[in-house]
């Protein structure tokens, strides 16, 4: 299913680990499509509140914590650069469906990096 956000589809997710020689294109590329299928997610199931847009970023947030082993695999982690990335996205993710409100600490509460 193709994204109908046009703020979604125009951002450069990830874009800070891109830059950066230490994260293996290969790996954030995985990390990009999991924040592309949450962004799908949204699109398809339309969360009413919080608690419902909650479930769906920690469930993406899970796929992230899995992403940590090719991290490590290729010589990578995801420290706090990586962290702060990420949760960034997470949010603007959040703020481009309508839930300014959310708490990035909420959206990414199953965390294990």
């Amino acid at each position: 299913m193709p994204i109908s956000n046009e703020r979604v589809s125009a951002h450069p997710f990830l874009r800070a680990l891109y830059r950066d020689d230490y994260y293996p294109d290969h790996v954030v590329d995985r990390g990009r499509a999991i924040l592309l299928a949450l962004c799908e997610r949204i699109e398809a199931e339309r969360p009413a509140d919080l608690d419902a847009l909650y479930a769906l970023t920690r469930a993406a947030t899970g796929e992230f914590n899995d992403l940590e082993a090719a991290f490590e695999e290729a010589g990578s982690e995801i420290e706090t650069v990586a962290r702060e990335e990420i949760a960034e996205n997470f949010w603007f993710v959040a703020d481009a469906y309508g839930f300014a409100e959310a708490d990035v600490e909420e959206l990414i509460a199953t965390r294990e990096w």
